[in-house]
């Protein structure tokens, strides 16, 4: 008898049916949104789930499912799972890294450039009809080239970040948890380790790219702002809550820094809409992963760990080893 899932929100039809050679599947092709007690709901009798980040696997979720072995993340962040009661549980939680590493460093660059250069700004004005002459401080922007890059949180995306800058002539500085190995370093641009507080004040483009937690959030608030120069620019593509977009809003409208590149939002997609009234700031819906190779490599590998799960293998991206032999699965 196969064991039953549900693939919480819409995906490509060929990993679908792949995973029903595996399983009863319950799908959501119509992409429904589910809140918590619908999501529940939908988890009653089944074994795993497919999430994405729009699901929230609280404990009180894991309580009302008991029948559920498995989470299995269509992400790298896993932010919408509380990890420690998937673990009481004996629910296996899995992600999906590696596999949007390189994508996701396309994105980030390409955010930092359209920001240094105002693409989103100066097209907008065209657009508008504006453009009748040219002038020769017309969208001046700061240059890419021979500029200092600043990296916080220097993982695979942010040193895959950090060598796309070799081609662009820059200095690379970054600030992590602790510092990488001098050989990863010199792949990276030759980047060199520093404080925070150091990093800040002296990169002239500063690239968000740490996980989110608690601890991280509003890492990125007013006190942190007023180090940058004013010619300096903020690119996100970490996680929403890294950044307090509050004050970030009233460090733009202020020109305390001369723009902002962002991918990810607090509350998101309920974000701040005081961003939509400034002109320097290049706003993206959370789709730096987001090219067709990517997401299905993404969705089959959610799809690789479901499947080693249920069939009582370990996942390939098992983010929670303690909770393994928890809860036996049959």
């Amino acid at each position: 008898m196969k064991k039953k899932i549900l693939v919480a929100r819409e995906i490509f039809p060929e990993v679908l049916e792949r995973l029903a050679q595996h399983f009863e599947v319950e799908a959501n092709q119509q992409d429904q949104i589910f809140s918590e007690a619908e999501l529940a709901k939908k988890l009653a009798g089944k074994d795993g789930v497919f999430s994405t980040l729009s699901e929230r696997i609280s404990p009180a979720v894991l309580q009302a499912c008991p029948d559920l072995q498995a989470v299995c993340n269509m992400a790298v962040g896993y932010n919408n799972i509380d990890l420690s009661a998937a673990t009481a549980a004996g629910v296996l939680v899995t992600n999906t890294p590696e596999v949007l590493n390189e994508t996701t460093a396309d994105f980030g660059f390409a955010l930092m450039m359209a920001t240094a250069r105002r693409v989103t700004e100066s097209e907008q004005w065209l657009r508008a009809g504006k453009w009748d002459r040219w002038r020769f401080d017309g969208f001046m922007g700061n240059d890419v080239h021979g500029s200092t890059l600043g990296i916080i949180g220097m993982g695979r995306i942010g040193q895959a970040i950090a060598r796309r800058s070799m081609g662009f002539d820059m200095q690379v500085i970054y600030h992590n948890r602790s510092r990488l190995d001098p050989a990863l370093e010199a792949r990276a641009n030759n980047a060199r380790y520093v404080g925070r507080e150091e990093l800040l004040k002296t990169a002239d483009h500063v690239v968000l790219v740490v996980p989110y937690s608690p601890a991280l959030h509003h890492m990125i608030g007013a006190a942190e702002i007023a180090l940058m120069k004013p010619s300096a620019t903020l690119v996100n593509i970490a996680r929403g809550g890294v950044v307090d977009d509050a004050a970030l809003i009233a460090a733009l409208k202020e020109k305390r820094i001369a723009g902002a590149g962002l991918d990810v939002f607090e509350n998101e997609p309920a974000f701040n809409r005081g961003f939509l009234e400034l002109s320097n700031v290049v706003l993206t819906p959370h789709i730096a992963s987001s090219s067709r190779n990517t997401r299905l490599a993404m969705a089959n590998c959610a799809a690789d760990n479901l499947i080693a799960a249920l069939d009582g293998r370990q996942p390939p991206n098992l983010l929670n080893p303690d909770s393994a032999g928890k809860k036996q699965v049959q």
